[in-house]
């Protein structure tokens, strides 16, 4: 027998009954049991990166198919075919006006784009904590909060930990030229308490920081190889607030928060760190990739790079 879950934006739902010798539509029928999406209309994805399972052959065996026991099969409506009638639609009356179209309002999970000011992080994560408010002058206040927890337990953020002595580290992270990374995205999410996802657009993955610590709720950043930018859902046409916080067990919008990724990946829309071109902004050395940098920042102490 196949243990499979079957995750929709109505819930998780343990699937059974099905074995590897089970057909395609007997699955499908499964899903609509479970989920109310009609079989016509399904998009089944399995995996991280979610791919999607071609399913257009009713009568294929799941024995055909990447599934194995215990794997989630994330499940959505494709919005772009007609759902099938089950009567006649009855034709409107000729002598009544017809209404304006409302179109799919439906919120959608879409990039919200910060400045490019070395403080992209700091930014990002403040405005998907603070449930979508954008506070351009935050980065300094974020910067001394990371200062301030790394100064209070040196034997945790040693110079092991941090490539740079406690104090060495605290200054360099208030200064307003350094960048954020994973160590500064660990500590806000112990901070905030709340499971940060970073959705990188060059490979196609999420790096979970929090993912252990049992918090009940998750925000998402999207990640080009130098800039974060914070992933929100927004309603097209409604004043509603945008939705930054989601919960810990929300794979379906995880998934589509990868699709964005994936989608960002084929339009080349992320830098390489290992072959792109800096600067020295001291001395003014050309120097390629973040290998080339780090050597450079151990050998002079300069740690002031710009983008060529």
């Amino acid at each position: 027998m196949l243990r499979l879950r079957c995750k929709a934006k109505n819930g998780t739902h343990l699937m059974q009954g099905l074995t590897h010798q089970s057909c395609v539509q007997e699955l499908k029928h499964k899903v609509e049991e479970l989920t109310g999406i009609p079989c016509e209309v399904q998009k089944i994805m399995v995996g991280y990166p979610p791919s999607s399972l071609d399913f257009r052959d009713g009568d294929a065996t799941l024995k055909d198919y990447p599934i194995k026991s215990g794997d989630t099969l994330i499940v959505e409506e494709e919005k772009n075919k007609p759902k099938p009638q089950t009567t006649p639609t009855p034709a409107a009356p000729t002598n009544v006006p017809k209404g304006p179209s409302l179109g799919n309002t439906g919120p959608t999970l879409e990039r919200r784009v910060v400045p490019a000011d070395n403080s992209c992080l700091f930014t990002s994560v403040h405005y998907v904590v603070e449930g979508g408010v954008y506070e351009p002058t935050c980065a300094p206040e974020m910067r001394g909060l990371i200062a301030q927890i790394v100064a209070s337990d040196p034997t945790a953020y040693s110079e092991a930990v941090l490539g740079k002595t406690n104090d060495e580290y605290c200054a360099w992270i208030r200064r307003e030229d350094t960048w954020g990374g994973a160590i500064e995205v660990s500590i806000l999410s112990k901070f905030y308490q709340c499971e940060i996802c970073v959705v990188d657009t060059q490979t196609v993955r999420v790096d979970r920081f929090g993912e252990d610590a049992g918090y009940q709720k998750r925000v998402m950043l999207i990640y080009d190889g130098i800039h974060y930018d914070p992933l929100q859902k927004v309603a097209a046409g409604s004043d509603t607030p945008p939705q930054t916080v989601f919960s810990t067990t929300d794979d379906v919008t995880l998934a589509q928060a990868l699709e964005l990724a994936d989608e960002a990946r084929r339009k080349r829309q992320f830098t390489d760190v290992n072959r792109f071109a800096l600067r020295c902004m001291v001395c003014q050395m050309g120097l390629v990739g973040q290998k080339e940098a780090r050597q450079h920042a151990k050998e002079t102490g300069h740690t002031n790079f710009g983008e060529v």
